[in-house]
């Protein structure tokens, strides 16, 4: 796969999907950071997903926290992945501060229609396209869905943070641009306009989200602005704005980009990459998920595998623990779940949802009697393997309820083990994990080693 759209674990806690960003909980200090390659525009959220784009903003984000560090503390601990971060647990602000150095973008379509005020900033008359203001302005907004525009007396009005706290985020915004522009004059790139965003780390304003990228950002190449500054060429994600812009179907904005927008796209992030970092942007050889998996295992975050036992109700809980006494030598992560497939079979959309777009290796074993129900509801909407195992009180029941989980209807390739030993090891085979290969290899063997053992007694009496 070459681009991440979506991630989940079901060995992690996701707190809330953005945009572009998932937020994991690791504790109460710290969060886990997965920036995905989706793309948004006009608040929009596009069907594409742009190949590199994740790795290049979690990479060059973390460039700029590191060169900014002496202006303001930021949230970042640790990169593990191209596209993950550790980060310090942080009371986000719902403020979001939006620099500007031009007249350009939004702001300049606002302007065309008669606006000269933007979040209680007063701009003159006979202001041109893309004109430099004589010093960088700051236009906040409200951090939601829809980015309203707020003035600093709102902000202090409505709680959102106290004049004090507000004067800091103030002198910070206007210094980290002052840094980022001064830095990318130097690399022939023009800030024209960014957002910061802040949080509260101890009580301490601390620098959260991104910085100076083409998502956060517009940049322009300089010679181009010093040569014809009304029609700049872009290297930002301003290029995709427009586009959309350029293609309305009958006022409506488009949510799909076709192929060479998106090469377009990525493309233009990794040389902004590039340029900033002076470093070529590569991604590593392995698919992304597949990475993905290997740096959080590797670092401790993730067990190799995830073996969930669905029941259909409290009543299986002790046939459920029987199957997990057989898992316990295994460094998996094991989780019992409650969901009927009869009275709220709903919840298997959100469970199928986590488990089937899983990065680590997933099997279900689904324990329900009677009619069994479950196995084949899960079969139907699961990608990986499901196991029956039904908690029959005796033989005779066996006899009278196994037809349920043995015929399942077509397309639902769930498998029935009787016996609860087997169906843990069942489990754990389709993992096809070779650290687990091995040692039913082994057990294997001892197994054949005791039998020989008992032949050769045997033989002997």
């Amino acid at each position: 796969m070459k681009t991440l759209t979506y991630f989940s674990s079901p060995q992690l806690e996701k707190i809330h999907a953005g945009k572009v960003r998932d937020s994991i909980r690791i504790d109460d200090k710290k969060r886990m950071i997965v920036v995905t390659d989706r793309i948004s525009a006009f608040n929009k959220n596009l069907k594409n997903a742009i190949p590199a784009k994740g790795g290049v903003l979690n990479s060059l984000t973390n460039f700029w926290f590191n060169k900014t560090k002496h202006i303001i503390d930021n949230h970042l601990l640790e990169q593990i992945d191209n596209n993950i971060s550790i980060v310090k647990e942080a009371q986000p602000i719902r403020v979001e501060m939006i620099v500007r150095a031009y007249l350009t973008g939004s702001m300049w379509r606002g302007y065309q229609e008669g606006k000269r005020e933007f979040s209680g900033v007063k701009v003159p008359d006979g202001l041109t396209k893309n004109q430099k203001f004589p010093q960088p302005i700051l236009t906040p907004t409200t951090k939601d869905k829809d980015d309203t525009e707020i003035t600093e007396e709102e902000i202090i009005e409505r709680g959102l943070v106290d004049k004090a706290l507000y004067q800091e985020m103030k002198q910070k915004a206007l210094e980290l641009f002052d840094f980022g522009s001064k830095y990318l004059d130097e690399k022939g790139i023009v800030l024209v306009d960014t957002k910061y965003e802040f949080g509260l780390v101890d009580g301490k304003l601390t620098l959260i989200d991104e910085i100076h990228t083409p998502d956060s950002s517009r940049f322009w190449n300089k010679k181009d602005y010093e040569k014809n500054p009304g029609n700049v060429e872009q290297i930002d994600k301003e290029f995709v704005r427009q586009w959309m812009l350029k293609n309305k179907k009958k006022g409506k904005i488009p949510d799909v980009l076709p192929p060479e927008v998106v090469a377009e796209t990525s493309k233009r992030y990794k040389e902004i990459y590039q340029i900033i970092t002076g470093k070529e942007y590569k991604e590593p050889a392995l698919p992304i998920k597949t990475r993905m998996y290997h740096n959080l295992l590797n670092k401790g975050y993730i067990k190799p595998a995830y073996i969930a036992l669905v029941m259909g109700s409290k009543s299986d809980v002790t046939h459920a623990e029987k199957i997990l006494s057989h898992l316990e030598k295994f460094d998996i992560k094991k989780q019992m779940r409650i969901i009927s497939a009869h009275k709220n079979g709903e919840r298997l959309v959100d469970f199928a949802q986590t488990v089937n777009h899983a990065i680590e290796p997933v099997s279900v074993i689904a324990i329900a009697g009677r009619s069994n129900g479950l196995g084949g509801a899960l079969a139907a909407n699961l990608n990986l393997p499901v196991i029956n195992c039904p908690p029959f009180s005796d033989k005779t029941d066996i006899m009278l309820n196994i037809n349920s989980s043995l015929m399942m209807p077509s397309h639902t390739p769930a498998v029935t083990v009787v016996h609860p030993d087997n169906a843990a090891l069942a489990a754990v085979r389709s993992l096809q994990i070779p650290a687990f290969k091995e040692m039913m290899e082994e057990d294997i063997r001892k197994m054949k080693e005791k039998l020989i053992a008992e032949d050769n007694e045997i033989k002997n009496l």
